[in-house]
């Protein structure tokens, strides 16, 4: 298969999700999230509760063959059974050999789906019937779960209606229509199967190795109903569910919730201690009470009933090698929340289907994919991260998921590098532009985009010519076919005047060292130095006007690593973030704040560089730079004279804008500052409610995300579409609102800074 006809297929599938599951997504886990927003913030101890539970998370992790042998001396202690299975034909051997063909009913269980466990169920001519609405729905529409939590997200109540009509041959009077018809509907089908059960198969969310207790956390209480009331229970879960204790759970019952659905607790939190103590229920006798007081299954017994089975099966299908991964543990730590897919923009245009493999789906998936399945289907969605980051507040055990998924690309470079699948014959459009430390064979669009500080350096230096050359008909469809660039978004056009040289032209600082209130260096990031120079300026008449002594080095004109990172180019970007330190701390050590202008390469010295460089020098590097609009408002704060800037009186009828925040600089928390300057010089503020507008760099310009990218970006046009003014921090972030809105979109700074 060629690359671009690859491409022609990715671009097409995802257009066929975007309009036939796109709304219903959307719809469901837009309001998933915003609901998380409100029940986070009633929490005064949010932030402790993530680290309490990522704590508990890594404590377990580092001791589950200890924390196994505890739980299954508390399991056979309880009158239990524990299985731990290799992989998942041992697990669904053991289970098929309890069902023994029987009828099965499941609630949802996202590590049977993994196991295929149905399928071998049924292979036995047992008939299994799913409990959980969502996956019930699916079962019978012969369909995959598009979404961790809520695997039915993409269907609509009207399709969900026809379904069930369709499969049950329901004529118009029977036929049930609203949410309560439904759900009354399913409820006494699947009551009907759970009577005639056999054998009931759940999950587990948590199990404590010190009393053998499973904690189910569902919606609708059918997975308590499938553990008690057929006589056997089989528990079949991954082996990263096991933690210490009960007490251990208190964390994860306040956040699973609110994390997912935004719930402040879900409806049912069961804690079952099996075998439990209750007789199976005779539907037979439904007036006979289901025991004598004192009998076993009686008023305050304690020991299983007789007629009680349970199988606890723990599989491990890869897990206990990801726990000696030192870049992939952490997916270990997911509880399943789905709160990764609800922030994605890219999940809430797209859903599972398209963002997601063989069973796991969003931002964590790819951490699962590659454990349990491996690099080829991580592979074909982990394109759909495009690391904004804004599933790293959105975890509640604070994994690092935009990290998991940059590994695994670099993994996946590494290896279609290694079989000749990269590059192809087209490799010779980059070479001479990439000088990075990547495999030959390397795809040319990532590496290209990987190397862009090489590429601008050459734009600037021979513009304006390099700009009609890279818009010439011809070249850009040279590009689109060989390199997947679209044509359908304009090209950033190359200054030949750079930052830096516009600042040395003009004869260097221009506050004194005497009466400089601080000493910055303005970093001229690739895009500001050689794309962006108006921002740079404003940034630097703003500072000067404020009593800083500026200065903005040639030596620090480098790039900070951030565009091959994103392109999975791990080691490029060390490299990358090897030179920027060292260009960046004799700044720092030498007493002179550094000034950041794109949050991008903020996020890079922040969040990125303690994965990239020792921990000293990455704490310096954080510790040494500021946002421009945070360090504005540290000046403002601190008693610097706000009256050389441009206030909103000065800017006559363009007083009121509209602000999109960068998605990197809203995971760094940044947007409180740019509002915060902006409406004390007198500006009336109106901020996006989207957590990514969509372009996220280079994703934006690639053919077969141009339509996923401009879908994202669609409800920042509904909210910005009649906005006069609009101001965006980010340099993809400004090119993605000009697409949208027509118009272009300036940086706050330029908003707020002394005219030329």
């Amino acid at each position: 298969m060629s690359k671009s006809k690859s491409r022609a297929e990715t671009a097409a599938r995802i257009r066929h999700l975007l309009d036939t599951e796109g709304d219903a997504v959307a719809e469901n886990t837009r309001g998933f999230n915003r609901g998380r927003y409100e029940s986070v913030r009633e929490l005064d101890d949010y932030e402790s509760l993530k680290s309490a539970a990522r704590a508990i998370k890594e404590d377990a992790i580092e001791r589950i063959p200890e924390l196994i042998d505890e739980l299954r001396e508390s399991v056979e202690a309880n009158g239990g059974h524990l299985y731990v299975a290799a992989d998942p034909a041992e697990a669904n051997a053991y289970v098929r050999e309890v069902v023994d063909g029987g009828n099965v009913v499941k609630s949802k269980s996202m590590t049977t789906e993994e196991l295929d466990l149905n399928d071998a169920l049924e292979a036995d001519g047992a008939a299994v019937t799913e409990t959980d609405l969502g996956e019930w729905v699916l079962q019978l529409a012969d369909e995959t779960p598009s979404h961790i939590v809520g695997p039915a997200v993409h269907k609509s109540r009207e399709g969900i209606a026809d379904l069930f009509a369709e499969t049950f041959g329901l004529d118009d009077d029977d036929r049930p229509e609203t949410a309560e018809e439904l759900t009354r509907f399913a409820r006494e089908k699947l009551l009907a199967d759970i009577r005639e059960a056999e054998v009931g198969v759940t999950g587990a969310n948590f199990l404590a190795a010190d009393s053998g207790t499973l904690a189910l956390v569902t919606s609708e209480g059918n997975a308590r109903k499938t553990a008690v009331v057929p006589d056997t229970h089989v528990a079949v879960a991954g082996v990263e569910k096991v933690i210490p204790t009960v007490e251990d759970l208190a964390p994860f019952v306040e956040l699973i919730g609110r994390s997912g659905t935004g719930q402040d607790i879900t409806s049912y939190v069961s804690l079952l201690t099996p075998p439990v103590s209750s007789p199976p229920v005779d539907f037979g006798e439904a007036d006979s009470p289901v025991a004598e007081r004192g009998a076993a299954g009686g008023d305050g017994a304690t020991d299983p009933h007789p007629d009680r089975e349970f199988h606890l099966v723990l599989v491990d299908n890869g897990r206990l090698d990801l726990r000696e991964d030192d870049d992939l543990r952490e997916t270990l730590y997911c509880i399943r929340c789905g709160a990764c897919s609800n922030s994605c923009g890219n999940f809430q245009s797209v859903g599972g289907h398209a963002f997601g493999g063989e069973t796991y789906s969003g931002g964590i998936a790819t951490g699962w994919e590659a454990g349990v399945e491996g690099l080829d289907t991580a592979a074909e969605f982990n394109d759909l991260c495009t690391g904004c980051s804004r599933c790293v507040p959105a975890c509640p055990v604070e994994i690092d998921i935009p990290w998991i998924n940059t590994v695994v690309r670099d993994r996946i470079n590494r290896g279609d590098a290694a079989d000749g699948e990269g590059s192809g014959s087209v490799g010779f459009l980059v070479d001479g532009l990439t000088p990075d430390e990547e495999p030959a064979g390397l795809d040319p669009a990532k590496r290209l985009f990987g190397n862009f500080e090489t590429l601008a350096k050459l734009g600037s230096a021979t513009a304006p010519l390099s700009n009609l050359v890279a818009n010439a008909r011809p070249v850009r469809g040279a590009m689109d076919r060989w390199l997947g660039i679209t044509r359908e978004r304009d090209l950033p056009a190359f200054e030949r005047e750079t930052l830096v040289d516009w600042f040395d032209a003009r004869g260097g600082p221009r506050v004194s060292e005497g009466l400089a209130r601080r000493e910055a260096v303005v970093y001229p990031d690739v895009y500001t130095n050689h794309v962006a120079v108006d921002r740079g300026r404003a940034a630097v008449r703003t500072l000067e006007a404020l009593g800083v002594r500026v200065t903005v080095p040639e030596s620090t004109a480098v790039g900070s690593g951030r565009a091959p990172l994103s392109q999975g180019m791990v080691e490029t970007a060390r490299r990358k973030a090897e030179r920027c330190r060292d260009a960046l701390l004799p700044e720092v050590d030498a007493g002179r704040d550094v000034v950041v202008i794109e949050p991008s390469d903020l996020a890079a010295f922040e969040r990125e560089y303690e994965r990239l460089l020792p921990a000293d020098d990455a704490e310096r590097v954080a510790d040494g730079c500021f946002e421009v609009l945070e360090y504005v408002y540290g000046l403002l704060e601190n008693g610097a004279d706000p009256g050389g800037l441009t206030t909103a009186e000065d800017a006559g009828g363009r007083a009121r804008v509209a602000y999109h925040p960068h998605c990197q600089g809203k995971t760094l928390d940044l947007e409180p500052y740019t509002v915060a300057v902006l409406e004390r010089l007198g500006y009336e503020v109106d901020t996006s409610e989207t957590e990514c507008c969509g372009m996220a760099g280079s994703f934006g310009y690639k053919s077969e995300y141009y339509e996923l990218s401009m879908d994202v970006g669609e409800p920042l046009s509904e909210q910005f579409g009649d906005a006069e003014r609009v101001l965006a921090s980010g340099t993809s972030c400004r090119e993605q609102l000009d697409a949208l809105l027509g118009s272009p979109a300036e940086h706050p700074i330029e908003a707020i800074a002394p005219g030329e």
